[in-house]
C-alpha cells in the first residue's frame, strides 16, 4: 500500500492527479481499503489512466438534500471489479471510488441516516426502536445495495421493512406511511443510463427529505471518511423484516380511488393500451391496476423482463422516443390508442397518443400534466366534489419550471395553484403541510383512513390537492403517495384517454380544445452537458456567469424581468418561504421567458422555454386560428434556445 500511496503523490505532483483526487486516493487507502479497491487502483496506475483516477477520485460524493446518485460501474472496468463473469453480465464489484455508489458510500449514507433518525427518534421521547423502509429498482447493484442498508441500519440498532423484491419508487413512499416507519430509501437512478445507481432518502411523511432533516441528515453522513463501523451490541440491533404483498395490496387498494369514474371506463371497452415497463419496476403494479380496473391493454414482452441494462433502449428514460419504438411498433400492429411507458423506479411516465390523422405521437410532459389537470379540475366539479362553497380548498401544485397552461387552468376554475421548486420534495411539502393543517383531534390515523374521509377533512379544514406534477414526466393525484408516482400516472391517464374517446375525441384534439380554451402553451426543454472533473466545473462556471452577469437582452428582445432564485427572497402564493436555489428566470419583451438551473442529479445545465398567445378575448381560438400560430411560436422558440447554446460557449470562453 505504501508504494501505492508514493506513487499516487508522484503523480500529484506532476500535475497528472488532482490534488483533491490524490488526497481522496491516499485517504481511502490509509483507511484500510478492500482487496478490489487496491487491486483497481493499481490497475489504473500501472495504466496511468489519470482521467479515470480523476472521474472516480476528484471529490467524495456528497450527500445532498435527496440523498447520493453515481456511477456504479466505471468508465473503464477493471479486472478486479470484473471478477466473476455474472449472467446480467455486471461486473461483479461496484466501481471503487469516493465519487462513485459503490459499498462504501452506500455504508456512509445509511449509517448517517440511521444514526439521524435515532437521535430525531430519542430527542422526541419515544420508546423502542425506530423502522426504516427499504425499496430497490431493477438496476445494477440495486438489490446488493439493499441488502448492505439493510444489514447497516439494523447493525445500528434501527429495524427495517426490506421490500423481498424490485419495488417502486412511489410504493416506497406509501409504505414509510404505511408501515408507520421513520424514514425510507430507495436505490435507483431513476431514468439515468444503466452505469448509475443511487440512494433517495425519505422521511416519516413518506416524502423526499426536506429542511430541518436535510441538513441534519447531510452532516451526519458527510462527516463520515471511512465505511468501518463498530454494530452496537446485540440485545439493541434492529431487526428486519421482509415485506412484499400485503404492502402491494394496500398501495393497489389506494391506487384505485384514483379513477374518478370507474362507469365511465368499463363503458369504453375500444380503448387499446399497450403498457412497457421499460425492463423496470413498472410490471410489478401497472399490470393487475390495469386488469383490476378493466383497461383493455397489452405490453412489450422483450421490456417485462426485469434487466439493469436496459437492453432494449439507449436510455430507459420514456420521455424519449427511442425508449418507446417497441412500444410505439406494438401499437401499430395492435391498432391501439394509446402507449404508456414508465422509468426503472416507477416514478415518470411517457406517453404516446394516436392523433386525429392516424398517427402515433409523443406528448410532453407539460402537455400529459395539462391534460390530467384539465380532466380531474373538470370531472371533481362535475361530481359535485369541488363546489362553489370549497373550491377555495382546491389546490394544485407545479414547479416554476412547469408549463404556465396548467395554472391557466386551474385559475380559470377558481383552483388555487401553487408553484414550487423543481424536484417533488416540495410538492410533497406541501402535502405533509395540508395534512398538518387539519385539526390535530381529527387527524388521528389519518395514513390510515379511506380516500373519502381524508378528502372531506381536506375540503372541511385545510387544503384538498386535486393532482399536481412536473415537467419532468411526473404526476400524482392524491396524497397517499407523497412523490410522483408512474403508476397512479397510468391509471390517471388511462382514465383521461377513456373519457376522450367517450366523447368521440382523440387525445391530440381533446389537447386543442383545451389550447383553444385556456390559451396555446408551447415549451422546449434543453441540456448542456458536461462531464466529470472538468465537466463539473463548467456547470459552476456557467451558473455563476448567470448570476453575476445576467442578459438584459436576448435573441432580440428585451429582459423585462428575472428573478434570481439564489439571491432573491421569494414567496409562493401561500406565503411560504421558497428556498435557495441556483436558478434564474428571465421574462422577454415579446412574451418568451426561459429559466436556466444546474441539474441536481445529473451532469447537465437545463435550460427551459416557455412561449403562449392568449385567445381572443370573450372566446376560444378557432381550429384555423390555433393551427396557425403553432408554427409560428415553435419557430420562436427554436430560435431562443439557438441563441442560448450560443451565448453559453461565449460565457465559457470568456
Amino acid at each position: 500500500m505504501n508504494d501505492l500511496i508514493a506513487r499516487i503523490r508522484e503523480a500529484a505532483a506532476r500535475g497528472d492527479l488532482l490534488e483533491s483526487s490524490a488526497r481522496n486516493v491516499t485517504g481511502l487507502l490509509e483507511s484500510g481499503a478492500s482487496p478490489v479497491a487496491l487491486a483497481s487502483i493499481r490497475e489504473l496506475l500501472d495504466a496511468g489512466d489519470w482521467a479515470e483516477l480523476n472521474d472516480r477520485f476528484y471529490r467524495t460524493l456528497a450527500f445532498g438534500t435527496g440523498g447520493l446518485r453515481g456511477r456504479s460501474i466505471g468508465k473503464k472496468v477493471t479486472e478486479a471489479e470484473r471478477g466473476t463473469p455474472l449472467p446480467d453480465g455486471r461486473p461483479q464489484f461496484a466501481c471503487t471510488g469516493t465519487n462513485a455508489l459503490n459499498d462504501f458510500n452506500i455504508t456512509r449514507a445509511a449509517r448517517g441516516l440511521a444514526e439521524y433518525v435515532l437521535e430525531w427518534w430519542a430527542g422526541a421521547g419515544r420508546a423502542g426502536r425506530p423502522a426504516i423502509v427499504l425499496a430497490h429498482d431493477t438496476r445494477h447493484f440495486s438489490r446488493d445495495f439493499a441488502e448492505l442498508c439493510a444489514r447497516v441500519i439494523s447493525d445500528s440498532g434501527c429495524d427495517v421493512h426490506l421490500f423481498e423484491a424490485a419495488r417502486s419508487t412511489p410504493e416506497l413512499s406509501f409504505a414509510v406511511r404505511h408501515l408507520g416507519a421513520q424514514a425510507g430509501v430507495v436505490l435507483t437512478a431513476s431514468h439515468n443510463p444503466p452505469h448509475d445507481n443511487g440512494f433517495k432518502c425519505y422521511f416519516g411523511d413518506g416524502a423526499q427529505v426536506v429542511e430541518p432533516h436535510a441538513s441534519g441528515i447531510i452532516a451526519k453522513v458527510n462527516v463520515l471518511a471511512t465505511d468501518r463501523y463498530e454494530p452496537v451490541p446485540g440485545d439493541r440491533r434492529g431487526v428486519v423484516h421482509r415485506v412484499g404483498a400485503e404492502v402491494d395490496a394496500a398501495y393497489m387498494e389506494r391506487l384505485e380511488t384514483l379513477l374518478l369514474d370507474p362507469d365511465l371506463v368499463r363503458s369504453q371497452r375500444g380503448l387499446k393500451i399497450v403498457f412497457s415497463s421499460i425492463h423496470g419496476t413498472g410490471g410489478v403494479i401497472v399490470r393487475p391496476m390495469l386488469e383490476r380496473l378493466g383497461f383493455p391493454f397489452v405490453t412489450v414482452p422483450e421490456q417485462e423482463v426485469q434487466d439493469g441494462r436496459f437492453p432494449t433502449v439507449k436510455s430507459p428514460n420514456p420521455e424519449n422516443a427511442e425508449a418507446l419504438t417497441l412500444a410505439l411498433a406494438l401499437a401499430e400492429r395492435e391498432g391501439a390508442d394509446l402507449v404508456l411507458a414508465t422509468d426503472p423506479d416507477c416514478d415518470r411516465m411517457g406517453a404516446a397518443v394516436r392523433t386525429a390523422a392516424g398517427r402515433m405521437e409523443l406528448l410532453s410532459g407539460n402537455q400529459i400534466g395539462s391534460l390530467l389537470a384539465h380532466y380531474r379540475i373538470t370531472k371533481l366539479i362535475e361530481q359535485g366534489v369541488i363546489t362553489e362553497a370549497n373550491r377555495a380548498r382546491a389546490v394544485l401544485i407545479k414547479t416554476f419550471v412547469t408549463t404556465d397552461l396548467q395554472k391557466a387552468i386551474a385559475e380559470r376554475h377558481g383552483v388555487r395553484c401553487v408553484e414550487t421548486l423543481t424536484g417533488f420534495k416540495y410538492i410533497g411539502e406541501k402535502l405533509t403541510k395540508y395534512e398538518r393543517a387539519i385539526p390535530e383531534a381529527l387527524r388521528a390515523g389519518y395514513a390510515g383512513r379511506s380516500e373519502a374521509e381524508t378528502r372531506r377533512l381536506r375540503l372541511d379544514h385545510s387544503s384538498f390537492y386535486v393532482c399536481g406534477g412536473e415537467e419532468s414526466y411526473g404526476y400524482s393525484g392524491a396524497d397517499f403517495v407523497r412523490d410522483k408516482d408512474g403508476n397512479g400516472a397510468v391509471v390517471m391517464f388511462a382514465e383521461v384517454a377513456a373519457w376522450a374517446k367517450s366523447r368521440g375525441l382523440t387525445l391530440d384534439a381533446l389537447l386543442d380544445e383545451v389550447y383553444a380554451t385556456y390559451g396555446f402553451h408551447l415549451e422546449k426543454n434543453g441540456s448542456l452537458t458536461f462531464e466529470g472533473a472538468e465537466g463539473s466545473a463548467k456547470i459552476r462556471r456557467l451558473a455563476d456567469s448567470y448570476a453575476a452577469n445576467p442578459p438584459t437582452e436576448v435573441d432580440g428582445a428585451a429582459v423585462v424581468a428575472r428573478r434570481d432564485f439564489a439571491r432573491e427572497t421569494i414567496r409562493d402564493v401561500e406565503g411560504d418561504l421558497i428556498p435557495k436555489e441556483a436558478m434564474l428566470m428571465v421574462e422577454l419583451s415579446d412574451g418568451r421567458r426561459f429559466a436556466v438551473r444546474p441539474s441536481g442529479t445529473e451532469p447537465k445545465i437545463k435550460y427551459y422555454l416557455f412561449a403562449r398567445r392568449e385567445p381572443p378575448a370573450g372566446r376560444a381560438f378557432d381550429p384555423a386560428e390555433l393551427a396557425a400560430l403553432k408554427p409560428a411560436v415553435g419557430a420562436a422558440l427554436d430560435r431562443l434556445w439557438e441563441w442560448l447554446q450560443a451565448d453559453a460557449t461565449r460565457r465559457l470562453e470568456a
